[in-house]
């Protein structure tokens, strides 16, 4: 297996974690950037400090991204496959992060933590860009070629 593949496995080993903001424990509870950094510290891809260091729950626009942008790589969107992370605007500012993975019925698809799912937790959704969900970036997660 590529770690592609592994990151997406592991992230998909989350779904069903209860959404927990700034929650780093798998099963217990998860927020966004929770599935990124507990997905790369279980496959050794990264140490146990990489982690988006205090964030409240109303983004600042700025924040998250410049986190992204310092230890991550980023990738062109036409270029973004499974195993990659995604930055998304789901409101006002970029605040969204999840992991991309390779939707069933073709195309991709984004496992991430939604607080908006009843009830909120960690799930697994074809990946489509609209009003509620706008791109802003993607990213090779550290280790990963």
């Amino acid at each position: 297996m590529s770690a592609r593949e592994d990151i997406v496995r592991v992230a998909r080993s989350y779904i069903g974690t209860p959404f927990h903001h700034m929650g780093r424990l798998p099963g217990v509870g998860l927020d966004c950037a929770g599935i990124l950094i507990c997905s790369a510290r279980e496959l050794g891809l990264v140490g146990r400090f990489f982690d988006v260091p205090g964030y409240t729950p109303v983004p600042d626009g700025r924040h998250m991204l410049a986190w992204c942008e310092e230890h991550m790589t980023r990738v062109a969107k036409a270029d973004m496959q499974p195993g990659d992370a995604i930055v998304l605007i789901t409101d006002v500012h970029p605040q969204h992060l999840g992991i991309l993975g390779d939707y069933r019925h073709g195309g991709l698809s984004i496992i991430h933590a939604a607080n908006s799912a009843k009830p909120p937790r960690v799930i697994e959704t074809r990946l489509m860009f609209s009003r509620a969900q706008r791109y802003v970036a993607s990213y090779v997660l550290p280790g990963v070629i």
